[in-house]
């Protein structure tokens, strides 16, 4: 299926039991390729692209004090979560319901950033000081820093 990302050029096969599998860059190994792994590769990829360090990204891990998982934490320089990334697959809709997982993730996990795509639409939330600001495309990484962090 063709999603909203450039095209990018994936490590596909079959294993054993006719499931497709897709290479991981992160976790460095081959996945089973379901629909929303097939939205996080493209993000991983189209963010890694847009000058985030792949050495810096964690996918599927339990949030802190929660039983909730991530599909994926961007890590700054200093080891401080910077962005969290919530894929679904293709077919499901971001609505309001989407929306509030994922800012109830804000409040688990301190990141000043969020991605939320289901590979079609893709929300950017972006908390500045107390606010935040929503975003339909996912600015490159330089004009994050420029544009949405305070300066020091």
């Amino acid at each position: 299926m063709q999603l909203n990302f450039e095209k990018f050029n994936f490590q596909v096969k079959e294993d054993n039991n006719g499931k497709n599998l897709i290479f991981d860059i992160v976790r460095k190994k081959y996945v089973l390729l379901t629909p929303e792994e097939w939205v996080r590769q493209h993000a991983v990829h189209h963010l890694i692209k847009q000058g985030w360090t792949a050495s810096r990204i964690s996918i599927e891990r339990a949030l802190p004090k929660s039983q909730k998982r991530y599909d994926a934490v961007l890590y700054d320089k200093s080891g401080k979560p910077e962005m969290l990334m919530e894929c679904k697959a293709p077919d499901v809709k971001i609505t309001q319901k989407t929306l509030d997982q994922v800012l109830g993730y804000i409040h688990l996990q301190e990141a000043p950033f969020v991605l939320l795509t289901n590979g079609i639409q893709h929300v950017f939330i972006a908390r500045v000081r107390q606010e935040l600001k929503i975003l339909t495309e996912i600015p490159p990484y330089s004009e994050i820093k420029t544009f949405f962090l305070p300066p020091k």
